[in-house]
């Protein structure tokens, strides 16, 4: 009975620290803990087309084979001009995009859709990502707030 308890003494689960990775068992750091949106105070309006409405994610640039194409919102694609794709907000919205790496900023106009894949929350033009030093990093971790709302 004494050997059994001590084996399973010796089998006890070991808890991993955030980050860390026993020897013979790597475990990949998890992602950054980032909240998906910030509702604002009941008394203002708190849809995403508030100003002020503010949302975390992933982001990452356009391919520079889509120049010229168009976009979900009938424009074209050009790689010089500060727009993105959102999922959701209306075209023509301006959003304040901060790279929470380096709080290097960039105002961008929402003229397309997308991105598909979890967790991601824009598509930058290649000026947009320029200017938020996020060329090389590829996807970059950002906060998206609201700032001006499309005008009819």
């Amino acid at each position: 009975m004494g050997l059994m308890l001590g084996l399973l003494t010796a089998c006890q689960a070991i808890t991993v620290e955030r980050g860390n990775a026993l020897p013979n068992n790597p475990v990949k750091p998890p992602a950054r803990d980032l909240p998906r949106t910030h509702e604002l105070p009941r008394t203002e309006k708190s849809d995403s087309t508030a100003i002020g409405w503010v949302e975390y994610g992933t982001a990452d640039y356009y391919s520079d084979i889509l120049q010229g194409r168009s976009t979900t919102s009938g424009e074209l694609y050009d790689r010089e001009k500060l727009t993105a794709a959102h999922a959701t907000l209306p075209f023509g919205t301006i959003c304040r995009i901060t790279n929470l790496a380096n709080e290097r900023s960039v105002d961008v106009r929402i003229n397309d859709r997308g991105p598909l894949r979890e967790g991601r929350i824009l598509h930058l033009s290649y000026r947009a990502a320029r200017e938020l030093n996020a060329i090389t990093a590829g996807v970059i971790d950002v906060q998206l707030e609201v700032i001006k709302r499309r005008q009819f």
